[in-house]
């Protein structure tokens, strides 16, 4: 069997687990939990077999299987084989998780059914090798995750944020469709292959410039970028399986696409511009309102909508090896972290508080950001930070802000001794671990996704203002402590908790309360 042919082979156990899922409904159907945790385990061992055919025999691109060009064709490199590991991966720990959540539920066979159907969605998406398939997928990955959003269909809670999250959905079908008819017009292909060839090259024309203004647009409705954000922090009512794959995985997708059609990005620098601004404002709105949640499945939610912001704002900065790996490391953390976040709630619960937090002052919190600064630039001399771009050089700079607001915790008046040591070490350890994991991903992805190009006076700008905006965020973070008595800001902080009521608005725009066409 030609290994470039097992990324479209790797789905088809999720597809008869689906199957025998949607066949044996009731409760505890006999053999379920079985099949499909097997299933799941057999698309993970094929997507591993299918990365070392990779390592071994380099990149490659399946043949369509289908008439006229229109089909199935897997395309097999780096940016694939990344994806489509963490999505079995992810995919086999929540179907194991899903077997013993779901235990006893009536509807346990449709909903193992529709989460088989979802995880070979995305699947087909992430190796995807023409624009038909890429198209369908996608559609396929939103409408079959619609489903298990409805799980429990009395909650019109539920409802109401699936229908929300639906509205979103189409809207960025429709760009994806526009976006892919436009590509193949300017390149006369839909081999997504030729396709990044022919922008490599420079060709596309404006239909190219057009079509990356559409995957912006896309991405923008897929990934809950402000203002339609507020769909993502209101789909709790779901199982806690379906909050992990969601947060862990299907979110991820337009990050995915902005990856996948790099070279196509970089024909349209004033698009890079717009998720810049639109990814920046999103991560620090998004990590603002997220301290203020007192539930933790909601201020993860917000946290996700954060992070979907930063992954934007890397792929606007043209930092698309780095947009990749935070693809992977968010949705390791969020998986994990939606699937423990009942057992995390019971251990802080039993911790015994051993006497007040030290609250850093402002001569702390300056301490703290000059000693992150230094630590980075040392850390990163030693890895060549002179020959980085400053793209990337800005970027560690803003997740170094959030080291310093960790330092201040250890620089405070009232710190022990072995706190401000913890906290130097971490800061030393999150600035090797940047610039390391930095380095491996370029070098994963050279020669797959483009290098990033020198800034315009446009991209210098917004370097200088995204610096700007990230450190006084982290600053007022860090002085919060100070002012939290203070009226002024305990109405803020009512504000925030609300999401400056911005859900509110988006509510009464679509007729959010109305659940009628939800279900």
């Amino acid at each position: 069997m030609p290994i470039q042919l097992l990324p479209l082979l790797a789905p088809v156990p999720l597809l008869a687990s689906a199957a025998f899922g949607f066949l044996n409904a009731g409760v505890r159907p006999r053999h379920l939990t079985s099949v499909s945790e097997i299933a799941a385990l057999l698309a993970f061992i094929a997507a591993l077999v299918a990365t070392v055919g990779l390592i071994v025999f380099g990149p490659s691109a399946s043949p369509v299987i289908g008439i006229y060009g229109i089909g199935l064709s897997a395309r097999l490199d780096a940016v694939s084989a990344v994806m489509l590991v963490l999505v079995t991966f992810i995919g086999w720990i929540v179907t194991r998780y899903a077997s013993t959540y779901l235990d006893g539920e009536e509807r346990q066979g449709p909903f193992v059914g529709w989460l088989s159907l979802t995880l070979a969605a995305v699947m087909l998406l992430a190796t995807a090798g023409n624009l038909f398939q890429l198209v369908l997928a996608w559609i396929a990955t939103s409408l079959f995750l619609h489903q298990l959003l409805l799980f429990y269909p009395e909650r019109v809670a539920g409802r109401r944020a699936a229908r929300k999250k639906f509205i979103s959905a189409r809207l960025g079908d429709i760009g994806l469709i526009g976006a892919a008819a436009l590509l193949a017009a300017a390149y006369g292909t839909a081999d997504i292959g030729l396709i990044l060839q022919g922008a490599r090259a420079g060709s596309g024309g404006s239909f190219a410039v057009a079509a990356a203004g559409l995957l912006a647009l896309a991405a923008i409705f897929k990934s809950a970028q402000f203002p339609t954000h507020g769909w993502l922090t209101e789909v709790m009512e779901a199982p806690t399986p379906v909050s992990a794959l969601l947060h862990a995985g299907v979110i991820n997708a337009g990050g995915f696409l902005l990856i996948r059609f790099a070279d196509v990005m970089l024909l349209a620098p004033g698009v890079l511009a717009v998720l810049v601004m639109i990814g920046g404002f999103t991560a620090l709105f998004g990590s603002m309102v997220m301290l203020t949640q007192p539930a933790v499945k909601t201020s993860l939610a917000w946290s996700t909508v954060a992070q979907m912001g930063f992954m934007i704002l890397q792929c606007g900065l043209a930092l698309f090896p780095l947009a990749l790996l935070h693809i992977v490391a968010h949705s390791l953390y969020k998986a994990h972290s939606f699937l423990a976040s009942g057992g995390a709630v019971e251990r802080i619960a039993a911790i015994r508080r051993p006497g007040p937090v030290a609250i850093p002052n402002a001569g702390a919190v300056g301490r703290a950001f000059a000693a992150a600064l230094v630590i980075y630039i040392l850390v990163g001399l030693g890895f060549g930070l002179a020959h980085k771009s400053p793209q990337a050089i800005a970027l560690g700079a803003i997740l170094i802000f959030g080291v310093a607001y960790m330092l201040a915790q250890g620089f405070a008046d009232a710190a022990p001794r072995a706190l401000t040591g913890r906290t130097a070490i971490y800061a030393v350890a999150t600035s090797v671990g940047y610039f390391a994991l930095q380095t491996a991903a370029v070098f994963i992805t050279a020669g797959i996704l483009p290098s990033t190009p020198p800034p315009g006076p446009l991209e210098w700008a917004l370097i200088v203002l995204a610096l700007i905006s990230f450190g006084l965020v982290a600053f007022v973070q860090a002085m919060f402590p100070l002012w939290a008595h203070h009226p002024a800001a305990a109405g803020l902080r009512v504000h925030l908790s609300n999401g400056f009521y911005v859900n509110a608005a988006i509510d009464r725009l679509v007729g959010g309360w109305s659940t009628r066409s939800a279900s």
